[in-house]
């Protein structure tokens, strides 16, 4: 019989063979959790979250509706939305494509259904939940639906569009959502609807010509559009399309000859603000005797956050923003380059269309170079329902990387 001795060595080395296996799996569960989120990403979606909401709790000093508290309610739904993404396999949205195209209708006619439509403050397009009171843009989360249906009809060819066929198929099932948003009347989401569902079509492998013909069919047709609409103007007092939204592209096209009217006062207010911010900017709290703290640049908080933002912290500032962008970008198009499913390579490409077309549109259009609409800044904008979404659809981005060496 083993003495004593033996018995208690044996035990401990039994103790300690017990302990490097638990810590042997320990060390695979954090190595796995590593390998499910893309740091780049993350660091570069906390820190614009992070400087949002100091834009914001900046102008909540001199703007009334900038309401910080609001601010930090959709962040905090938006992380949590976030992670339930991130735990979500977005693979399972692959064959969902019919769902995900009923959904998207829905979504943007909802503000239509009695009981939830609301309009308050001149805002359209919104609905209030019952009982709990909290207002969303349903329209914000229908940009993600469209992605995810355009990613799953267009993954079906594999990479390649060889017919004409499938190809004005695409093109067809992709002016449903685009048409449902002009008729619910947001010609700016529309127009990022579109655009993210190009960027998956032209990436799904359609042929060059296709892709150049439809580019100048597209002009042709809006060319063809404003001629129309000054004829019907002119002879029939009907215009084809609103006159503020006429007025936004007269003020991109003569910015000096459209100022006296109010979107060429918005945009002259603008430049005004964002020039005055100089290199290091006006400094925080100067709102007060400032464009948009004053009351001279309206919806300095919303859809002019970039002047605001450029007003108080200067080119440095607007160089920090512009370089986080840049890596959440570059962040999510390597993730869909390192991606096996087509499916998650066109989901990825989609968001990167998204974002980048929000970003570019918006401030461009507070610096003269894009015309005037009412698409926010992604993450720097006040707004919980644009945030909660922008978070949910970063979490997207993390489960395509946490799936990406598992084709669908």
């Amino acid at each position: 019989m083993p003495t004593r001795a033996q018995q208690r060595q044996r035990q401990q080395a039994s103790t300690r063979e017990s302990l490097r296996i638990v810590n042997k799996k320990a060390a695979q569960r954090r190595g796995r959790a590593r390998d499910g989120v893309f740091l780049p990403v993350v660091i570069a979606t906390v820190l614009l979250v992070a400087y949002g909401c100091f834009v914001i709790w900046t102008a909540s000093l001199s703007i009334e509706e900038a309401s910080f508290p609001r601010q930090l309610l959709g962040v905090g739904i938006g992380t949590v939305l976030a992670v339930c993404a991130w735990n979500i396999d977005y693979r399972m949205f692959a064959n969902w494509s019919h769902v995900l195209m009923v959904l998207d209708v829905l979504l943007i006619f909802s503000p239509f259904i009695p009981g939830l439509s609301y309009e308050g403050g001149g805002m359209t397009g919104w609905i209030r939940f019952p009982i709990i009171g909290l207002t969303f843009q349903p329209v914000e989360l229908a940009k993600l639906v469209t992605v995810l249906y355009m990613a799953s009809l267009t993954a079906e060819y594999n990479g390649t569009i060889d017919s004409l066929r499938d190809y004005l198929k695409l093109c067809v099932m992709l002016c449903i959502p685009f048409v449902c948003i002009l008729i619910q009347g947001d010609l700016g989401s529309g127009i990022v609807v579109f655009v993210a569902g190009a960027v998956i079509i032209m990436m799904g492998g359609p042929k060059k010509e296709w892709v150049l013909s439809t580019i100048g069919l597209l002009v042709g047709l809006i060319v063809l559009f404003f001629a129309v609409n000054s004829i019907t103007t002119a002879y029939f007092d009907t215009p084809l399309i609103a006159q503020y939204r006429l007025n936004r592209l007269l003020v991109f096209l003569d910015p000096e000859g459209s100022s006296s009217s109010e979107e060429g006062y918005n945009l002259l207010q603008s430049l005004i603000a964002v020039g005055s911010g100089g290199f290091f900017g006006r400094g925080i709290g100067s709102a007060s005797a400032s464009q948009s703290g004053a009351g001279f640049l309206p919806e300095a908080h919303t859809d002019f956050v970039f002047a605001l933002l450029s007003e108080e912290f200067g080119f440095m500032g607007d160089l920090l923003l512009i370089a986080l962008y840049l890596l959440l970008i570059l962040g999510t198009v390597y993730i869909a380059a390192r991606t096996e499913s087509i499916f998650g390579k066109l989901v990825a490409v989609g968001i990167v269309g998204m974002w980048t077309f929000q970003i570019f549109e918006n401030i461009g259009m507070c610096i003269g170079l894009m015309p005037i609409t009412g698409i926010p800044l992604p993450f720097i904008s006040f707004g919980s329902s644009s945030m909660m979404v922008q978070l949910t659809v970063v979490g997207v981005v993390q489960s395509v990387w946490r799936h990406k060496a598992k084709p669908a």
